[in-house]
């Protein structure tokens, strides 16, 4: 008997969260936020950081650029269309990294080269020769895609991939832009592309697939198991309407299931929880609960039969350990008494790693809800550690709040914001003493933004329970969604329409020209 000592294939991880992700209306970061990603990012062992679209903003080039700049080991990638201004943006914000690449894209199907691009087949088949070739003269690392491709006609294809990889282009990306394909039409195509391009064993064939049918994760793994050999995906599967791959899926899909796809990555999975959590955060969009890998209830286990199996053999409703992806199977409960060795440990427990004087300040907040509540949840010490950590850039900050309210009296707030340094007070009414806050906040900063939604959740149960806060604005165009969290709950709505003000702030000096459109 022989035994296979052959290793497994390695699959690149293409990570476009802080492109493709912070598409998602709403998503926008801060140029800090994108930084702190794209470390984490490198740390994890993402092989190709899509860094942003460069020429879309100045805002976008200087975050490129200054990740080029900072990351270690991951190769940053810029994306462009298919015009040579956009290739030589994207090449002079890449240029401080010590790996780029550059990506190039422009649409192959019928109805986009009608009604996006007016252009005809063989008006696209020439920018692609010219914007690969192009794009070949700053580097040797240069991935295409055909936008649209799982609605082109497969001839079109095979010779739109066959000319870009002729003029140089080393990766050919396969995007399901609409997420319009099943895993078998996926594996399908991307066999015909090796079976029919003559030039394909000169290129890596890459697969970027939406989530629009809830099929991106297992599209992706058909294409891999097709023959491609890098995976294109975001923490937490954000992106463009329903989203993208996402990365924790298919990375963990690949490392549980090698009986049968005999592949590994580069990832350090047990960080995988970590990028979730802060993704989460920078981006406002909460995790839903029972989300594959990192959601809340992913290593839960509440029905007595399961419990029952659990504590004979874990192996019985768990086909992972938690370990593995950054979760921590404690269910230690902290309280006032805790001291701060303990808050460290469950800290490190949950994926943060702060500096000194960022765990002083947690550990006070911890201190004060912990006075507040007779037990502090995991969830309670996520939601005060995040609305602390990742707000201290913002320009408005709120100094004081006071608020009334009750039967037969006019509900109004007196509220102190510091607007850049500088302290104002109004003082309000409204409707409720969440309408008066709001409305001073408009007063002591006016603006022009709407209000889209509101919105107050438990962020654990009880009476003492801290109250999450999400606040949607809206302004030209532009979508921001703010989050707080307080046992006080109207001073977590304050905090939050705060933090998407901030947000707002940011997102009008990164908006993109209105000629702009990206949505592969």
């Amino acid at each position: 008997m022989t035994t296979n000592t052959q290793k497994p294939e390695r699959i690149k991880i293409f990570d476009t969260t802080l492109r493709d992700g912070e598409q998602s209306p709403g998503a926008a970061m801060t140029h800090e936020e994108k930084i702190e990603v794209a470390e984490l990012l490198d740390e994890m062992g993402v092989d190709i950081i899509e860094a942003g679209f460069p020429i879309s903003s100045q805002g976008d080039f200087d975050a490129v650029n200054t990740i080029a700049k900072r990351t270690k080991n991951a190769v940053i990638c810029g994306l462009s269309r298919a015009g040579l201004k956009d290739i030589d943006r994207a090449a002079e914000a890449l240029k401080p990294a010590k790996r780029f690449r550059i990506h190039s894209f422009i649409s192959t199907s019928p109805v986009h080269m009608k009604h996006k691009l007016q252009m005809g087949p063989n008006s696209v088949i020439e920018a692609i020769a010219a914007s690969v070739g192009h794009a070949r003269r700053f580097t040797d690392d240069v991935q295409w895609s055909p936008e649209d491709s799982t609605r082109t006609e497969r001839d079109f294809l095979c010779f739109a991939v066959e000319t870009a990889i002729a003029n140089g282009a080393t990766t050919i990306n396969i995007p399901d832009t609409v997420g319009y394909s099943t895993p078998q039409e996926f594996y399908e195509m991307i066999v015909d592309l090796k079976n029919r391009v003559p030039n394909i064993d000169k290129a890596t064939i890459a697969t970027h697939c939406h989530n629009d049918l809830g099929l991106a994760v297992a599209n992706s793994l058909a294409g891999v198991l097709a023959g491609a050999r890098q995976i294109e995906c975001t923490i937490n599967g954000i992106g463009e309407r329903a989203g993208n791959a996402a990365l924790e899926e298919v990375v963990m899909a690949l490392k549980v299931r090698g009986d049968i796809m005999p592949f590994t990555t580069g990832i350090n999975t047990t960080l995988l929880s970590r990028a979730s959590k802060m993704v989460s955060n920078v981006t406002g969009f909460p995790v839903q609960y029972n989300k594959a890998i990192v959601g809340k209830n992913a290593f839960a286990h509440e029905s007595g039969i399961h419990q029952d199996g659990m504590l004979k053999n874990v192996e019985t409703y768990e086909i992972m350990r938690p370990e593995d992806v950054g979760v921590h199977s404690s269910s230690l409960v902290l309280g006032k008494l805790s001291g701060r060795h303990a808050f460290k440990d469950k800290l490190e427990a949950l994926g943060y790693e702060l500096d000194d004087q960022a765990f002083q300040d947690a550990f006070k907040r911890f201190k004060d809800l912990a006075d507040k509540k007779k037990h502090v949840f995991d969830e309670d010490i996520v939601a005060l550690v995040d609305d602390e950590v990742m707000r201290g850039h913002d320009k408005i900050l709120i100094r004081a709040l006071r608020v009334s309210s009750g039967i037969n009296v006019a509900p109004s707030a007196e509220l102190t914001l510091s607007v850049d340094g500088q302290d104002r007070t109004a003082k309000t009414t409204g409707d409720g003493p969440v309408d008066a806050i709001f409305n001073a906040i408009r007063e002591l900063y006016p603006h022009e933004a709407s209000l889209q939604l509101f919105e107050i959740k438990g962020v654990t149960e009880g009476t003492d329970a801290q109250a999450g806060a999400s606040v949607r604005l809206e302004e030209n165009g532009r979508t921001v969604t703010g989050r707080a969290a307080d046992t006080d709950t109207v001073l977590a709505a304050a905090n939050a329409y705060v933090n998407a003000l901030n947000k707002l702030l940011v997102k009008r000096e990164k908006r993109a020209p209105e000629t702009l459109t990206v949505a592969r």
